[in-house]
C-alpha cells in the first residue's frame, strides 16, 4: 500500500472517530454500562427482596406439561412437552421492576430538574425582553424630542404621548 493511500485511509478513520456522533455513542454505551450495574443493584437488592417478601422470590418453578408425562428419565432428558410460563412472567415482573426503578428514580427526577431549568431560562429571557421594550420606548420619546425640537418646535411642544426623557 502506497504511503499516500495509507495516510488518507487513516486521516479517514481518524475523521470518523472525532465526529461528534462516534464520540456520543461511545460515552453513552460507558455510561449506560455502568448505569446498568446500578439499576440491577438496586432491583436485586432491594426490590427484589421486598417482592419475595410477598410471595416467591423464583418464578421458574411454574409451569405446565401439556404432554404427559412431564419431568426428566432416567437419562437426565427431558420428557413430555414442558411450558414453562413461570420463566416467562419472572421475566416480565423483572422488566417492569427495572423500567419503574429507571423511570421513578432516574428519569422523573431529571425531567423535573430540567423543566425548572427551562422555566429559569425562560424567565431569565422575559425580564431580557422586558428592560429591552422599556429602552426601545424611551429612546423612541427621545428621538421624538429631538425632531421636535429641531424643526423649532421649542423645548414646551411634544409629540401626543411622549414622557419627559429622565
Amino acid at each position: 500500500m502506497s504511503e499516500k493511500k495509507k495516510e488518507s485511509v487513516l486521516a479517514g478513520f481518524k475523521a470518523f472517530l472525532m465526529r461528534g456522533n462516534v464520540v456520543d455513542l461511545a460515552v453513552a454505551v460507558v455510561i449506560g454500562a455502568a448505569f446498568t450495574n446500578i439499576v440491577n443493584s438496586i432491583v436485586k437488592g432491594i426490590i427484589s427482596p421486598l417482592v419475595g417478601a410477598i410471595g416467591t422470590k423464583n418464578l421458574d418453578v411454574y409451569t405446565s406439561c401439556l404432554k404427559a408425562p412431564c419431568g426428566v428419565d432416567a437419562k437426565g432428558e427431558p420428557t413430555g412437552v414442558n411450558i414453562m410460563w413461570g420463566s416467562v412472567l419472572n421475566a416480565t415482573l423483572s422488566f417492569l421492576i427495572t423500567a419503574a426503578v429507571v423511570y421513578f428514580l432516574m428519569v422523573l427526577p431529571m425531567a423535573k430538574y430540567l423543566s425548572r431549568q427551562e422555566e429559569r431560562r425562560k424567565a431569565k429571557e422575559g425580564v431580557r425582553e422586558t428592560i429591552e421594550i422599556t429602552e426601545l420606548e424611551v429612546l423612541k420619546e427621545i428621538r421624538d424630542t429631538l425632531v421636535s425640537q429641531r424643526n423649532g418646535h421649542g423645548e414646551n411642544t411634544r409629540t401626543p404621548g411622549a414622557r419627559d426623557a429622565v
